[in-house]
């Protein structure tokens, strides 16, 4: 089959194309026929040469896939068989075919197509396990969520808006800003021309926000912090602006604050297969009925997966990127 990896870490230039054999399933898991490979940070980072796959999880890029499942190994359920998924992966899905814990996949509705399909499960487990489960957001709250445009940030807003929460977001430009708004954020603010501490403190009239989703973390933690209400959560997702941050202890006891965060890539299967089933159940509903669909920025052919991570990278993107594979 063909795949798309890299022999050393570096920019985009070093993914190229390979030929590998197809995988086969072990116990519990489905080989995915991909039709799209959704493209994400985590991808970045894993080309760059600092975030190695778990052990036992393919070399090759990609976090999510969209497809078909065309073999099923011992204790996967027959019926799927033939069906058409969209699968949260450990690693392999810049390739024609892919494995999936059974546990791990959702049915793709009738009405979404591939493209869209593989563009949801990343962002939508990162997301309601950071921001529903890790930070207890619920109806009432106020969310703060930095990258608004991103594949989490455009799939947080509509989350939280869905479960009734005020939405606070960030972005670089207005053209940015004014996506969020057509998202349903209450309020996006322009982190290059604003303060954010000073408008989030304006919006709420002082009261903070409940939650903020970090994917910033390095000299923003101390300011997050001067966001949070009393009994605030801040969740960490990732770490662009750098690994350390220095705050202020005494108001993390004042305001009686929850400081946590998460990778998802290394969780166990068992737990992937919980959460899973809790999307299934409470989230997945609301991309059947359309309510939500993710935001699409640009599709590349598997082969050009290197102008794909060039444009993550430049940061100009709104929303998904993803590889065609297969196509629909």
């Amino acid at each position: 089959m063909s795949a798309t990896g890299f022999d050393k870490p570096g920019g985009p230039e070093v993914l190229r194309s390979e030929q590998l054999p197809v995988p086969q399933p072990g116990e519990n898991q489905v080989l995915i026929r991909v039709a799209y490979a959704g493209v994400n940070r985590p991808d970045v980072i894993q080309r760059q040469g600092y975030y190695p796959p778990p052990p036992g999880a393919s070399p090759v890029p990609g976090l999510e896939v969209s497809g078909t499942v065309v073999a099923i190994g011992k204790g996967a359920p027959p019926e799927m068989l033939g069906r058409r998924v969209c699968a949260l992966v450990s690693g392999g899905g810049y390739a024609e075919y892919c494995l999936a814990h059974s546990a791990h996949c959702l049915r793709v509705p009738k009405a979404m197509t591939m493209e869209v399909a593989a563009a949801v499960p990343e962002t939508l487990f990162t997301v309601w396990h950071n921001v529903f489960e890790r930070g207890w957001a619920g109806n009432g709250d106020t969310l703060l969520v930095h990258g608004g445009t991103s594949g989490i940030g455009t799939m947080a807003i509509q989350l939280a808006k869905a479960f009734d929460i005020t939405v606070i977001a960030t972005a670089g430009s207005e053209e940015k800003c004014q996506a969020i708004r057509d998202l349903g954020a209450d309020l996006a603010i322009n982190y290059k021309t604003q303060d954010f501490v000073e408008e989030v403190k304006t919006f709420t009239g002082g009261q903070g926000v409940n939650v903020v989703l970090d994917m910033v973390s390095g000299d923003y933690v101390a300011r997050n912090i001067e966001c949070l209400a009393d009994d605030g959560r801040h969740v960490t997702i990732a770490v662009l602006g750098g690994l350390k941050a220095e705050i202020n202890m005494a108001t993390v006891m004042r305001k009686r604050l929850a400081l946590t965060g998460s990778t998802l890539r290394p969780r166990s299967d068992d737990f992937k297969a919980l959460l899973a089933d809790e999307i299934y159940n409470h989230a997945w509903p609301l991309f059947e009925d359309g309510t939500i669909a993710p935001v699409m920025d640009q599709t590349f052919a598997l082969a050009d997966a290197s102008a794909a991570h060039a444009r993550m990278e430049a940061g100009d993107h709104i929303g998904k990127i993803v590889l065609e594979v297969a196509g629909d």
